[in-house]
């Protein structure tokens, strides 16, 4: 904990965090609705996510840790992944330890796909760098990726119910 945050009470604290995440949520709310409109047509956010989660990551997943890293539903992504599959860009085959289960790795197609829908999206991402300071937002990435490791390991222990 910081000096600053050791001088302010709780409440203040708490008002601080929610403050802090209801920016990022209007921010991500702002930049998820620009961003699918400019996908390919035939491209969902939901499918672009799991083809970038792949590409970031890579090796091979099974849908429930697949719906696990999203926070969806099992059904959720075993839609999303039926269709990527349809369109040749992840490949689902059963997993050969656990027959009841399945293995999902993206193709070359698939990683291909992601890579032309950044292409697409990039003149409305250049768009912000005429309006915002990119210095400034490469300062803040290591802080936010703080805060979503932080919030990754914590996200079964956080409880809000009491609220």
């Amino acid at each position: 904990m910081t000096d600053k945050a050791e001088s302010e009470s709780p409440i203040e604290n708490s008002s601080t965090l929610y403050t802090f995440f209801n920016e990022i949520g209007i921010i991500n709310q702002l930049f998820s609705t620009a961003f699918r409109r400019a996908l390919p047509v035939g491209m969902t956010s939901a499918q672009f996510t799991v083809l970038n989660h792949f590409a970031r990551l890579g090796g091979e997943r099974t849908p429930a840790q697949l719906a696990a890293s999203f926070q969806v539903t099992k059904g959720a992504i075993t839609n999303t992944l039926q269709k990527l599959e349809e369109k040749g860009y992840v490949a689902i085959a059963t997993d050969p330890v656990d027959r009841r289960s399945k293995i999902v790795t993206v193709t070359d197609k698939g990683l291909s796909k992601r890579e032309e829908t950044l292409a697409v999206t990039a003149p409305a991402l250049a768009q912000m760098v005429e309006e915002l300071d990119l210095s400034e937002i490469k300062a803040a990435l290591p802080f936010l990726q703080q805060v979503r490791i932080y919030l990754d390991k914590a996200r079964d222990e956080i409880d809000f119910s009491d609220l």
